[in-house]
């Protein structure tokens, strides 16, 4: 008799997270070893209720198109477990007999596999647990990287050159763009590539560190006054020298965070009425972690094979563990995986180094060289012809 192997998506979706659900679904149809494939209706929600979509036997053609699908097919969800959801999670696992578990997320959805591991080996549960990681804030600690963040690494990145080629080309406002990133700068520090292909002024701000706004200001208008465009990225949630959110919604989601929001708003604003300067606020939000057209290729290709690698190692009897990459970038980039415990990565978070930042409002080029081959090949060759 073939295993039962439960997946399920926790926290925000990527442009490559199904590719990580393709991966799981056919390793566990190519491995001969497991008789049932279920995923969990919109993550914890779908497990606490009992809602399980059946894969098993959803045509080999419908998996394929999971690699140019965003978002999350089988639903996702913030949804913090507490110690008294536990007990039902373990009722669904038995109720479906399930003998390997799979959940694919970020750092709070890798403390959720943590405790469902540790509650299982309690009761006596004979269940294999592996975690899959996910998040384009590129914050999961041990592993090199997080799939997911490549390809909105690549979104920043590209779309920070063209907003800075527009703002260069037209240079009568001051360009604000504000990118994902509650405490992690990653994604954001991608939007520097702006500086290095195009001609125009680049100021970026990560949550890393704190931020002088008076300077922040003095900063924008010493750029701007040099009349080749200027674009400021910077991630949601930077703080001040006081430690609070420029801008902050008022809302937590719900795993307790904070949501940020209106970044860029408050900075054009402030450009607009300190500076006297006209200013606009861009802010792209959800198409960063959404654009199948800006997936990066070697993010897609680690997405799944993480996805793979999870079935594989739960099959061998492997568990506890979060999968992890390890990159060698010199002299080819070359990644392969390892398994992590899930103690040591559950609610850690991985910041943006402070030595990749320079003059607090720079990226060093340290930082491009972890960056690039993730984000992958075939970034344009812009004609400059205003030197």
């Amino acid at each position: 008799m073939g295993k039962n192997i439960l997946v399920a998506h926790g926290g925000g979706p990527t442009a490559v997270i199904n590719c990580s659900l393709q991966g799981v679904v056919e390793a566990a149809r190519a491995s001969g070893q497991v008789d049932k494939i279920y995923a969990a209706r919109f993550g914890a929600e779908g497990i606490l209720a009992g809602d399980l979509i059946d894969l098993t036997d959803v045509p080999a053609e419908t998996i394929s198109r999971l690699k140019d699908t965003p978002a999350s097919a089988i639903g996702s969800c913030r949804r913090k477990l507490g110690d008294g959801d536990y007990p039902t999670v373990l009722e669904t696992l038995r109720k479906f007999h399930i003998d390997c578990f799979f959940y694919n997320g970020g750092n709070d959805s890798m403390d959720t596999c943590n405790k469902v591991n540790e509650l299982a080996k309690k009761e006596g549960l004979d269940l294999r647990v592996i975690g899959i990681p996910k998040t384009m804030d590129n914050d999961l600690d041990i592993t090199d990287h997080c799939p997911g963040f490549g390809s909105a690494a690549r979104y920043a990145a590209q779309s920070a050159c063209e907003l800075a080629l527009d703002a260069s080309a037209l240079p009568i406002h001051v360009v604000v763009l504000e990118l994902m990133g509650r405490n992690a700068g990653w994604v954001t520090a991608a939007s520097a590539l702006a500086a290095r292909l195009t001609d125009c002024e680049v100021l970026t701000y990560l949550p890393e560190r704190p931020v002088d706004e008076e300077k922040m200001l003095s900063d924008i208008e010493r750029c701007y006054a040099k009349g080749k465009g200027l674009l400021v990225t910077v991630s949601e949630g930077i703080c001040g020298l006081d430690g609070k959110p420029f801008a902050d919604t008022g809302l937590v989601d719900g795993f307790g965070h904070t949501i940020p929001g209106g970044t860029a708003q408050h900075i054009s604003d402030q450009i607009i009425q300190k500076l006297g300067l006209k200013s606009r606020a861009e802010k792209p939000g959800l198409l960063g972690r959404a654009s199948i057209p800006y997936v990066s290729l070697p993010d897609r290709e680690e997405a799944y094979a993480v996805g793979k690698y999870a079935v594989e190692a739960a099959l061998r009897g492997e568990s506890g563990s979060m999968v992890a990459i390890e990159a060698q970038r010199s002299p080819a980039y070359h990644s392969s995986l390892f398994l992590a415990p899930l103690s040591q990565v559950a609610n850690v978070e991985k910041k943006f180094p402070l030595e990749w930042i320079e003059d607090d409002n720079r990226i060093a080029d340290a930082f491009f060289d972890y960056a690039m081959p993730l984000m992958g090949d075939g970034f344009p060759q812009y004609a400059l012809l205003r030197k």
